[in-house]
């Protein structure tokens, strides 16, 4: 019997195939696309798309498990897919030049594949056993993100240069290290430090949950903590604005929901974590400080200004549906560096609206699992979410957001993870009520 539980336990399903996605999406660098697909498609790009597919033949059949009906995380979905072909058939209806066209379908092929994502992980991950399961794997990887840029920031080694695959050509011959001030700046195995410390940030909240899950559950919890303090360190070593204000609002959103006795322990721990990183690394939380202090001069605050004039004349010719999504190339029209913004030049104002509706169901999906559970373990994993979704939809008025593949798949994945988590929540709520009665 043991042995057929066993087994039974290990089959493969949704959570396991989400988990191939992270693991692809973050482990193996941004930049590699395969060398002899067109369109510069990414491995975890491919993958998506594959998870649509199975996701598309499991509706088809009723004995595999998968989840259908009505969730609010995948009507945001499907209408988000919507509007991107909307503005797709839009946009090339008439003629773009051969270099808009080429990245207006590369884009198209990369969201839909997200989009994919999102709803098999909605609609597969079954169960908030499966759901930590993905999630746990999601710091992992994170954490490996993380490693392999402190390396870089620390050292200058790039371990990206050793994860070349078969198969697989860089995209662009940019390396994953720059520089601010007197410190290198790493990228890991995103495709720009912003991205980096983005990614890192959404960890923090996510590394934190499992660290205290385990420490309130009497579990070994060190590694949970040692995940934690380096997707930091890496958060940190980003020296991105982005990073350190998504920090900033997610550990905010962590407080207002924890216990009292954690808010103290997490202030402690992170005015400790500040004190350690300036001692081990001088002039690092000066910089940090600066980035703000000296906002008002900054070029790269002035540098994303100067380009509204242009964005605003093309809102004005193509208001509704936009100019076409990826058509904006930052090297002809020069770059946005504000998702909102971009959104609302390339798709207009119907993909913008549900660009901002898909955030507000990935909110609205955890907080409603929150509501309704009266698990405090559910209750925490729901304000975690919470967080990690606040950081992303900070992000994305800071950078362009969705033009990096990495910060986008795992945009996708939380909202997905929202939508199951709130399904689980209430096939657990619907269980009891039948139960009561006997």
């Amino acid at each position: 019997m043991r042995a057929v539980e066993f087994s039974a336990r290990q089959r493969a399903d949704g959570a396991t195939l989400a988990c191939g996605f992270v693991l692809i999406l973050l482990i193996i660098p941004a930049r590699l696309v395969f060398s002899g697909i067109p369109l510069s498609v990414t491995p975890a790009t491919l993958f998506g798309l594959g998870l649509g597919l199975v996701w598309f033949c499991c509706q088809l059949v009723t004995t595999l498990g998968v989840a259908k009906g009505r969730n609010v995380a995948r009507t945001a979905l499907f209408l988000y897919a919507i509007s991107q072909l909307a503005t797709y058939g839009y946009a090339t209806r008439n003629y773009l030049p051969s270099d808009e066209l080429d990245s207006a379908d590369r884009t198209l092929v990369v969201t839909l594949s997200t989009i994919c994502v999102g709803i098999a992980v909605c609609d597969g991950v079954r169960g908030l056993a499966r759901l930590d399961t993905l999630l746990k794997v999601t710091v992992g990887a994170i954490t490996f993100v993380a490693v392999v840029g402190v390396l870089q920031f620390a050292i200058d080694l790039d371990l990206t240069r050793y994860l070349a695959i078969p198969g697989l050509r860089p995209a662009t011959q940019d390396g994953f290290v720059l520089a601010r001030s007197e410190f290198r700046r790493p990228s890991g195995t995103a495709g720009h430090p912003i991205e980096f410390g983005v990614v890192c940030a959404i960890g923090v909240p996510l590394a934190a949950h499992y660290a205290y899950r385990a420490k309130d559950a009497g579990l070994p919890s060190l590694r949970w903590w040692a995940c934690l303090a380096v997707i930091a360190a890496g958060a940190m070593t980003s020296l991105s604005r982005s990073a350190i204000l998504g920090l900033a609002l997610g550990g905010l959103i962590l407080l207002v929901g924890w216990p009292g006795r954690r808010r103290v322990q997490a202030f402690v721990a992170a005015a400790g974590f500040v004190v350690v990183l300036r001692m081990v690394v001088p002039g690092l939380v000066g910089t940090l400080y600066s980035l703000f202090n000296n906002i008002d001069s900054d070029p790269s605050i002035k540098g994303r200004t100067d380009d509204y004039v242009s964005a605003g004349a093309q809102i004005a010719q193509h208001p509704l549906l936009g100019r076409g999504n990826g058509t904006y190339l930052a090297e002809r029209y020069g770059p946005l560096d504000n998702q909102y913004l971009g959104t609302l030049v390339q798709t207009g104002y119907i993909g913008l609206g549900t660009l901002i509706f898909l955030f507000l169901a990935g909110l609205y999906a955890a907080g409603r699992a929150h509501y309704l559970s009266k698990d405090p373990l559910v209750k925490d994993l729901a304000l975690t979410l919470i967080a990690c979704q606040a950081i992303v939809i900070l992000g994305a008025a800071t950078f362009d957001l969705l033009w990096f593949s990495t910060a986008t798949g795992l945009t996708f994945v939380l909202i997905g993870a929202s939508g199951a988590l709130l399904r689980s929540v209430r096939e657990n709520e619907w269980v009891s009520t039948v139960e009561v009665p006997r």
